[in-house]
């Protein structure tokens, strides 16, 4: 008993000991955020222990970062080419986009329209202007609706892969304005519906990936 008792007071300090080194040699970075109850037992305790929260520091600073705008460019010229297929749809696309042109300051009279048989026709004629070295930028807007056949897959893949490596092979951006939807609904939803004009949407890209582009070719860090 007497050697048992003579033990307590060691294990004791020894505990207090630890918590000393523990509160010495923790350092967080950052501060602690918890969204738990059963964690607030632990953050209590280590205020207990008085430790010191220090803000991370950032060592990562880049030397120059480039943003396009949303406004275009002065005398910037974009072209539109559109599906004739599925004009139901292609048509609210195409008024879409020419309205967010203008809105962001694309003069009409700088916008060239090309109208295709079908969605599948798009990439060789976008490429071809893209080339031309005339556009800013390229939008294709077409709409492929599945129905019951599986044509659908093909044009899809041909579509979409057509119209990456027109913008990858030129350098200059094609944007994919193609809808592709399971039925008629969706593809209206979709062209001034509830989910918006994605018409639009593709040529608001178009003008802030040019005027990205513009601005890294003027600095020499992309090619002509």
């Amino acid at each position: 008993m007497a050697s048992i008792q003579s033990q307590a007071p060691v294990r004791t300090a020894s505990g207090a000991r630890r918590q000393q080194l523990f509160a010495s040699r923790l350092v967080f970075t950052r501060p602690l955020i918890h969204s738990f109850s059963n964690n607030e037992c632990r953050v209590q305790n280590l205020k207990a222990l008085d430790v010191q929260f220090m803000p991370r520091r950032h060592t990562c600073v880049t030397r120059a970062t480039y943003h396009g705008s949303v406004m275009a460019e002065p005398l910037s010229k974009f072209a539109v080419v559109v599906a004739k297929f599925n004009s139901l749809i292609t048509k609210g696309l195409l008024e879409g986009a020419l309205e967010v042109f203008e809105s962001h300051g694309v003069d009409k009279d700088n916008i060239d329209v090309v109208w295709v048989p079908g969605s599948f026709e798009l990439p060789v004629v976008a490429k071809s202007m893209a080339k031309s070295g005339k556009y800013a930028g390229v939008v294709c807007i077409g709409a492929i609706i599945r129905g019951a056949t599986t044509h659908y897959d093909a044009v899809v893949s041909a579509a979409t892969s057509g119209v990456l490596g027109a913008s990858t092979d030129t350098g200059v951006p094609v944007i994919f304005g193609v809808l592709t939807t399971d039925d008629l609904e969706q593809a209206l939803d979709r062209t001034g519906g509830k989910v918006g004009n994605k018409g639009g949407e593709a040529a608001l890209t178009a003008v802030e990936m040019a005027t990205l582009m513009s601005k890294l070719k003027l600095e020499g860090k992309a090619a002509w």
